[in-house]
Parts: structure tokens; sequence; C-alpha cells
């Protein structure tokens, strides 16, 4: 009988510790919304008085290397080498690293552009996989394709840095699509701030039923799949709600490994991209807030929120796991590696609440919500909560969830208004409020998968069912 009592004491004030804490998780996105929509409003007015001609016409921009890893790109690499050279910016090179592709991405390169192989002298500062070759085009005077080794996507970029000839680079997936003048706005805070600013990203979107035509966005739409709309909710919450927030605080520790920009002495002086995590684009915002911060630098890493580039989603529930399943293992990758920055007084803010956020939150927090459900489920089954409890436990898990939700609809449609019918809008706002109830709950359970099968800096590319991406598509 004192085991019971026990027992259910324990219980109770589990259920208060998984309210409370979830209580604390929906103030801190508030928070982080509330300073996006002012940053946003800022920004927004910023760009009315700012022309991007003036700067493709100015001395001060500096060129920059495009660096493309691929693994296993067939279906796509042609598309996006192509988009590439219709980007409106200054000098730039493109980059393509075959990290030993098991399909025909290198001969499809080789065929289209007209490479050659070529004995080209560079400085290998970085350690990576044996290079096989690097070919020129004859056709495109400013593509050079790097055949390599596979080591997977960090070891790749390492290649392309340091074969790269130009002080700021830029990594992109191979099927992605950038807007013609995404180089030229993410590149200008570097621009801006030589000195201080060392890395960038802007926001990435879901393409899927977007009109595509000769690698440009002809025209924005929605889907038809309706997992690849709950994706688009989800990516407008993260970027506009989450790190144009997580940016003016100077607490940004993950830029997008889909387009991001990087200043090129920076990588090279932490040694490049880690070879070994499956997380490199969040392990390379952690390690070097890390190292500046130990030097005692200033500098500045910044989220852009118009400079777009445009990604395929997974259109299927497996390929969907499989992402956030090594999305998940690649934060905890980033966060073991750099672990002794966990509530360390030496790296400031970032040592005392931005680290420690993502180990309670981003880390645990599928555990905690997983077995919070469960507990008050049977918390009520039992008796030994009440039913006004439970709607309060609900309320909090899942109807602030849509708030939040319908809030990040909401900055778009204040800030940028891409999807320009109403129709769309409605549309986004219905799967904002839907994805709370089982969308949201699936992914909580992939994480917490994700958490129980992790190994520490297991590096592999993750595998994902790819569509032609780089013609009029409506998937």
């Amino acid at each position: 009988m004192q085991f019971q009592k026990i027992l259910v004491e324990i219980i109770i004030r589990f259920n208060y510790f998984v309210f409370g804490y979830l209580s604390v998780l929906n103030v801190i996105y508030t928070i982080l919304m509330l300073i996006s929509f002012g940053g946003l409003y800022i920004h927004i007015k910023r760009m009315r008085y700012e022309s991007h001609k003036d700067m493709l016409t100015s001395d001060f921009i500096p060129p920059i290397s495009i660096l493309v890893p691929a693994y296993n790109e067939e279906k796509n690499i042609v598309g996006t080498v192509t988009s590439l050279q219709n980007l409106k910016y200054g000098e730039y090179e493109i980059i393509v690293i075959n990290d030993g592709s098991k399909d025909d991405t290198l001969q499809k390169l080789i065929d289209n552009f007209d490479l050659k192989k070529i004995d080209m002298i560079y400085e290998r500062k970085i350690k990576t996989e044996k290079i096989r070759g690097i070919y020129l085009s004859k056709k495109i005077s400013n593509f050079i394709l790097i055949d390599k080794d596979n080591g997977g996507k960090g070891d790749a970029l390492n290649a392309g840095i340091n074969v790269s000839n130009y002080p700021l680079v830029t990594s992109i997936d191979a099927d992605s699509v950038l807007e013609e003048n995404s180089l030229l706005k993410v590149a200008r805070p570097f621009i801006e701030n030589p000195e201080k600013v060392v890395a960038a990203g802007g926001i990435v979107r879901i393409s899927n039923g977007c009109k595509i035509k000769d690698g440009m966005i002809e025209k924005v739409g929605l889907s038809k799949n309706s997992l690849s709309i709950f994706q688009t909710v989800e990516y407008l919450r993260a970027f506009l709600s989450g790190r144009v927030g997580w940016s003016i605080i100077n607490g940004l520790l993950i830029v997008s490994g889909t387009f991001a920009m990087f200043r090129k002495d920076i990588l090279t002086e932490i040694g490049g991209f880690c070879r070994d995590s499956i997380g490199e684009d969040m392990e390379i915002i952690v390690h070097i807030h890390k190292h500046l911060r130990r030097k005692k630098r200033k500098y500045k890493i910044e989220f852009i929120p118009d400079p777009v580039c445009w990604t395929q989603g997974p259109l299927d529930l497996k390929s969907l796991r499989n992402q956030r399943i090594r999305w998940q293992r690649g934060m905890m990758d980033a966060l073991f590696i750099h672990r002794t920055m966990f509530f360390n007084i030496r790296y400031g803010l970032l040592g005392l609440l931005f680290v420690p956020y993502f180990w309670i939150y981003e880390m645990f927090g599928s555990i905690i919500e997983i077995l919070g459900y469960f507990i008050v489920i049977l918390s009520l089954y039992f008796g030994i909560v009440d039913i006004e409890f439970a709607v309060l436990f609900f309320s909090v898990a899942v109807l602030y969830g849509i708030f939040l939700s319908i809030g990040a609809v909401i900055l778009e449609e204040y800030s940028f208004r891409r999807y320009e019918k109403i129709s769309d809008f409605l549309i986004l706002v219905f799967y904002a409020t839907m994805e709370n109830f089982g969308f949201r709950q699936l992914q909580t359970w992939w994480r917490f998968r994700a958490f129980f099968g992790y190994r520490y800096k297991s590096n592999r590319w993750g595998k994902i069912e790819r569509h032609e991406t780089h013609e009029s598509v409506q998937i």
C-alpha cells in the first residue's frame, strides 16, 4: 500500500514536471516569435531602400566559390549546375564534388559539360579522402568538378574548400534551386561587415508544388501532396519564427547545410567540416562559435530571411522518417562533440543558455513529450489526475503548437507573401492547425527513435528517394 502511494506521488510530480517543461518551452517559442516579428519588420523596411543593382556594380563585392557535394545525384545534378549559371552575381565559381557516387552522377556531368581531366595544383589545407581527378569544362569557364573517394558530405565539402579559389564559400545541396538574387542577398552581411561576419544562411523552402523551368522558380505554389504541405508549414516555422530570432541574439547554432555561406579563412582555421558527423551543418556552426569565443574575437553569424533556396521535400513517410532521424542524430553529434560548452561560463550566454536549450529541449524533448503523453493518459485512466489537468496538459502540448504554427504562416504572409493566392494562405492555415494532431507527434516519435538508436560520429549520406526537380513540376 505504501509503495502504491509513493508511485502515485511520483506520477503526479512527473505530470507537473512535464507541464512545466512544456510551458517553459512555449514561452521560449513565443519570445523567439516576437523577436522574429521585430527583426522581419526592420529587415523589410531596410530592403525598400537598398538596391541589389548597386551591389552588383560595387568594387567591394567579393568573389564566391559555390560548393555542391553530390552523392548519387544523377537525376538532378545537371539541372543544378545549369541553374547556378543563371545567378545574378559578380564573380563566382561552381565546384561540384562527386563523393564516390555509385550511379551515373560523374558520367552525366562529364558528358553534358564536356569535362576534361587535368592536373591541377592546389594547397591541401584540410585532410580529405583521395582525390581521383579534377575536371574543367570547355563549355563553362567557371565550373570545376572534383571526383573523390567516398568520405561523406563533410569530407566532400572540405575537398571543395581545398580546391576553391575565392574568400567566401557557399554550400548548397545538389537537388536545390537558388533564386537568381539569393547569392547576392546572403553575401550582403559579408560586404557590409567583412571583419565581423563569419557565416550566414538563407531561408530554405519546399519546392514541391512550384513550377520550375530552366533551373529557376517560375511560379510558387503548394503541392497536392499533404506530406509536402506539412513540411512547408514546418519550414516556415523553423526559419521565420525560429532562426530569425536566434540570429538577432547571436545564438544561432545551425545554418542549414542546404544553403550556407562562410568565410574560407575561418573554415580552414578550424580544420574544415567534421568528417565523422552526419550533422556537419550544425557542427560547423557550433565549432565556429566555440573557436572564436575561446579566441575572444568579436563575430556574427547571420540568418537572412529572404535569399531563398528551394529544396525538394520527401514525398513518402519512409523517406521523411529517414531524413528526420538523420537530422536528430546529426544534432546530437554536434552537441556531444562540443559537450564542454554545456553550462560553461567561458562561452557567455552561448554556454549558459543557448547550448543548454538544445540539450534540454531539442535532444531530450522527444523523450519527455512521449513519456508525458503516456503518463497523463495512464493517470487519467486510473483516476490519479482529473480531467481538468488532462485538458490543461493537452492545451499546453497541442493547442499552443497550433498558435505557433499559424503564427509562422502569418509571418510569411506579413513579410514576403510568396504564396499569392488566398486559397494557398487558407490551406497553409488549415495544415498549420492539423499538423498538431498526428504529424507533430509522429516526428516526436521519430526523434525518440533517433535518440535510442544514436551512434556517436556515425557518418552516412542520407538515403532519400529523389525526383527530378529542374523542370516544370507539380508534386
